[in-house]
């Protein structure tokens, strides 16, 4: 496959970035993405040019860090990450666009590379469970109904990637924060904490300059896990009986 990649490139935070035209070819339709990028890095090295600083870890549609939009999609054409979006899903020929998230609570760092730090301090706010037990407790000494850990266990499958933030015409952080409330407050571990953890989950989202929510739904479409839009019913319920 030959193509035409149209990346944004910025050299940092403060710098000015524009879209970079570069040209491919002999791209395998079963390479990742990911595996693409690293072929025009190669070129670009060899050619004594900067390489396209993009983020990455597991490579297993896992992790969530390779997030990047693609042709206007947060993660590209298919519901999954970007390493696990395979070129066989494009044409030879194409033309594709490759842009960082865009967000102002995610700045930009280096080209398709953002700070998703602002998901880390939510989290750090109320996203535990802090009740002294002492020693691990025998994994059956609390009960959980099968419909509350079913609950939990699809909110806690978010891997934290920021493609709801990037799809949301909003910027909005909503299903994050749900995912990462609803997964704690669904299970009698997380009761204790459930009012204080709520408040202060959203609050902290608040202050980091996400958007606010309105229900347009691309967050859940992005989602490659499939966290589902009700989370941030469930989210909203518990906040307004707390606040």
């Amino acid at each position: 496959m030959n193509l035409t990649l149209r990346i944004w490139r910025q050299t940092g935070p403060d710098a000015p970035g524009a879209l970079t035209r570069y040209q491919v070819s002999g791209i395998s339709p079963e390479m990742s993405f990911l595996e693409m990028l690293d072929t025009l890095n190669e070129e670009l090295i060899l050619t004594g040019e900067q390489p396209i600083a993009f983020d990455h870890d597991c490579r297993e549609g896992i992790c969530g860090a390779c997030g990047m939009v693609i042709n206007g999609q947060a993660h590209g054409p298919e519901r999954t990450t970007t390493c696990q979006l395979h070129m066989r899903h494009f044409r030879d020929g194409d033309t594709i666009d490759v842009e960082p998230w865009r967000a102002a609570a995610f700045p930009v760092v280096k080209d398709l590379v953002v700070d998703r730090s602002a998901f880390d301090r939510i989290i750090g706010s109320g996203g535990y469970i802090t009740a002294p037990t002492g020693s691990a407790p025998e994994a059956h000494a609390t009960p959980v109904p099968k419909e509350a850990a079913d609950l939990a266990f699809e909110h806690a499958e978010c891997i934290g990637c920021g493609a709801c933030v990037a799809a949301c015409p909003n910027g909005s952080a909503m299903l994050f924060t749900a995912a990462k409330v609803v997964h704690l407050n669904a299970l009698p571990q997380g009761a204790p904490e459930r009012a204080t953890r709520t408040r202060s989950m959203v609050a902290t989202m608040d202050a980091e300059g996400f958007g606010g929510c309105t229900n347009t739904g691309e967050c859940a479409t992005a989602c490659p896990k499939g966290i589902p839009l009700s989370g941030i019913s469930l989210l909203n319920r518990d906040f307004l009986r707390r606040a």
